[in-house]
């Protein structure tokens, strides 16, 4: 009894760390680790954590279990708060020598 109620926890806390989405393939469901709060992309825009590879582009994130794809849609509800990239100034894809001023 004592297994059964260890393993239901550890289940639950497995499961609360996750975010069961559509995979989009014959209506199959995937469980995919949510993103954290803030993102921080290298210079590509690639993102990988808890064996899923996530890419972002034109302000949409997009899932897949290879980096090579196929590339699944994330739901908006599971994008971080905010995405920024390394070396670039405000996390707007300026480097240091743009003149970021309104001319």
């Amino acid at each position: 009894m004592k297994k059964i109620l260890s393993l239901s926890v550890v289940a639950v806390a497995l499961m609360a760390a996750c975010a069961v989405v559509p995979s989009g393939r014959h209506g199959e469901l995937a469980l995919i680790p949510l993103l954290p709060p803030l993102v921080v992309l290298d210079t590509e825009p690639y993102y990988f954590q808890g064996g899923v590879h996530y890419y972002y582009s034109n302000d949409a994130w997009y899932y897949s279990k290879s980096r090579s794809g196929p590339w699944t849609d994330l739901p908006r509800g599971h994008y971080p708060k905010e995405t920024r990239y390394k070396g670039r100034e405000g996390g707007q894809g300026w480097g240091r020598d743009h003149d970021n001023r309104r001319r």
